[in-house]
């Protein structure tokens, strides 16, 4: 289960009325910041706009690619460990509106975690160290530590443990 803080609302839809949520401000500040990062080719440059504009944390030597998009509302709830490569078109979702509530939830990626490209990682899911996200899938739970998982639904592929029996 992920591990998101629920949110019920009366009425119409929360994402209607989503600066009631969160501020426009914040939103267009956010907008602005993580379309330049999308297109900004220096890695360092654009970890500096997370850290500096988003509140981000954002690991040494993390690498995230072209075209990445971090959720615009919360992107403060999004931690990036150390040595990571996060895929070209990856989304990563700290929060979901849905019908009769709207959900918030961090995203934690530990250390040395490689996630492939046009993955989508969702609110309140934690992706263990040294894990390998195949490129594509839909992240909708935790991720143990050491794992390979890939496809939508995602699916545990090999653990590290189910390895080191193999050798």
């Amino acid at each position: 289960m992920r591990k998101t803080t629920r949110y019920p609302v009366n009425g119409v839809n929360p994402l209607w009325h989503m600066y009631r949520t969160v501020s426009f401000w914040k939103v267009m500040k956010n907008f602005i910041v993580i379309q330049l990062s999308r297109y900004t080719p220096i890695v360092s440059w654009k970890n500096w706009m997370y850290r500096t504009f988003l509140r981000m944390e954002v690991g040494q030597h993390s690498a995230v690619a072209l075209m990445v998009m971090m959720d615009i509302m919360f992107p403060e709830k999004i931690k990036i460990g150390r040595n990571c490569v996060i895929g070209y078109n990856t989304t990563i979702l700290a929060h979901e509106y849905l019908i009769d509530e709207y959900r918030l939830g961090e995203v934690i990626i530990e250390d040395a975690v490689l996630v492939g490209a046009n993955t989508t990682i969702l609110p309140g899911v934690t992706i263990g160290k040294g894990a390998i996200v195949a490129a594509g899938t839909v992240v909708h739970k935790d991720v143990p530590p050491g794992a390979f998982v890939g496809g939508n639904p995602m699916q545990l592929i090999r653990t590290k443990a189910s390895e080191e029996e193999v050798m």
